[in-house]
C-alpha cells in the first residue's frame, strides 16, 4: 500500500462505497479506465461495494461473458472480490439480465430491489431507482414486461447475436421516446419514495437511474429522511462526470466526484 493510500484508508475509513449507471461499454474506454481506476484506489480500501445499476450499456445474457470486454470488466470486480472486499449488485434497468453465472464470475452477490442494508450502525435502503418513476407509464409498462420470468426466460432462448439485435432496437426506440418526455416523467415520482421509506421503515436512502445527482431532505413531523442520488459516469464525452457516494465507519454518508473530490 502508498502512502497515499495509507492516509486516504486512515483519514476517510471507508466502511461501504455506492455507485451505479457507469454504462460501460467498450466505445467508451475513458469511462471504463475511470472505472478500474475506481476499483484500484478506493473500492480496494473499503469493505463493501454496492453496483446500483446499470453498470454496462446493456447485458443481453451470462453466455456474453465470452465477450473479451465483458469477461474483463468481471475479472476486474473479481479482483476486488478476493481482496477481501464484499460485492453486491442491484440490477438497472439496462442490465437486469444479470444472472447467477456473471454475478459467480466476478464474485459478487446479487440483492433484490429494493434492498435495505444495515451499514456502520444504519438502515439505508438501496435501489435501482428505475421502480420509482410511475409517471413514465409507457416505460413503467415496458419494466413490468421485461422483468416477468416468462419473457426472460423466451429472451434468452434466442441466440446471442439474435438478442443483441433486439436489444438495439430497443436502445434505439428509448432514445426516440425520451425526445418527448419531460425530465419530470422521466424524474422519480414522490410518492412512490415515499411509499419506499414507509414501506422499509427507513429514513435513508441510495438509488441512481436518473442521472440527476442529490441529496434531498423530507421532513414530515418529527421525522427526517434523506434520499441520495447517484451520478451516472461519462468520461468520454465533455463534461466529463461521474462519482460515488461513501459511507465511514462513523455513518456519516459523503458525496465524491469523479476525481474524488468531496462534494458539499
Amino acid at each position: 500500500m502508498t502512502q497515499s493510500a495509507m492516509a486516504k484508508k486512515a483519514q476517510s475509513d471507508p466502511i461501504a462505497l455506492f455507485v451505479s449507471d457507469l454504462h460501460l461499454q467498450e466505445s467508451h474506454p475513458h469511462t471504463t479506465q475511470a472505472f478500474f481506476d475506481f476499483l484500484k484506489t478506493h473500492a480496494m480500501y473499503a469493505r463493501q461495494l454496492y453496483l446500483l445499476g446499470d453498470l454496462f450499456e446493456y447485458w443481453a445474457g451470462d453466455d456474453d461473458l465470452v465477450t473479451p470486454y465483458n469477461k474483463k470488466i468481471a475479472e476486474a470486480i473479481r479482483h476486488v472480490s478476493d481482496a477481501g472486499i464484499e460485492v453486491f449488485w442491484i440490477a438497472g434497468n439496462r442490465d437486469f439480465l444479470v444472472g447467477k453465472d456473471f454475478a459467480r464470475s466476478a464474485g459478487m452477490t446479487l440483492l433484490p430491489d429494493p434492498y435495505v442494508a444495515q451499514i456502520a450502525g444504519q438502515q439505508i435502503v438501496l435501489a435501482h431507482g428505475d421502480a420509482q418513476c410511475t409517471d413514465d407509464v409507457s416505460y413503467m409498462a415496458f419494466r413490468n414486461q421485461v422483468r416477468h420470468p416468462e419473457w426472460q426466460e423466451k429472451f434468452l432462448s434466442q441466440s446471442l447475436s439474435e438478442r443483441k439485435a433486439i436489444i438495439a432496437g430497443m436502445r434505439a426506440e428509448s432514445r426516440s421516446s425520451q425526445r418527448t418526455k419531460s425530465m419530470e416523467i422521466m424524474d422519480v415520482n414522490q410518492a412512490a419514495i415515499s411509499s419506499l421509506f414507509s414501506t422499509t421503515g427507513t429514513s435513508l436512502m441510495i438509488h441512481g437511474h436518473t442521472h440527476r445527482p442529490a441529496r434531498h431532505e423530507y421532513h414530515d413531523k418529527n421525522n427526517v429522511r434523506v434520499r441520495y442520488v447517484l451520478p451516472d459516469w461519462e468520461c468520454d464525452t465533455a463534461p466529463v462526470r461521474g462519482g460515488w457516494i461513501e459511507i465511514g465507519s462513523d455513518g456519516c454518508i459523503k458525496r465524491f466526484d469523479i476525481n474524488g473530490i468531496e462534494l458539499q
